[in-house]
């Protein structure tokens, strides 16, 4: 008796080919990220504060699922482990603000 059946798909890795708008590539500068969190989603708000004045501005926000946002803490945990180990440990400044953001 033959198995008609097909064979399930293999689960290789898929190459992605990602185009970056020319008004995106150039990024944007960040030293205030907040981060908030509901059961099913993870919201990154990255923004600027000016040294001088004690007020910034969002310009970018980023909407992750739960997994989408542990596996961006992976890639970033493994980035900052090779970071250091070629240039030196991070410095780290105190706690972060109340609003759970990183100002430097």
């Amino acid at each position: 008796m033959s198995d008609d059946t097909p064979a399930p798909p293999k689960q290789g890795k898929t190459q992605v080919k990602l185009q970056i708008p020319d008004e995106i590539a150039g990024g944007q500068y960040s030293n205030l990220q907040i981060v908030a969190a509901s059961e099913t989603e993870f919201i990154l708000d990255f923004g600027f504060v000016q040294p001088q004045e004690p007020k910034g501005k969002v310009h970018s926000r980023v909407i992750l699922s739960p997994r989408h946002a542990k596996q961006l803490m992976r890639m970033l945990a493994e980035r900052i482990r090779a970071h250091e180990q070629r240039f030196g440990e991070i410095p780290m400044p105190g706690p972060p603000a109340s609003g759970g953001g990183l100002v430097n």
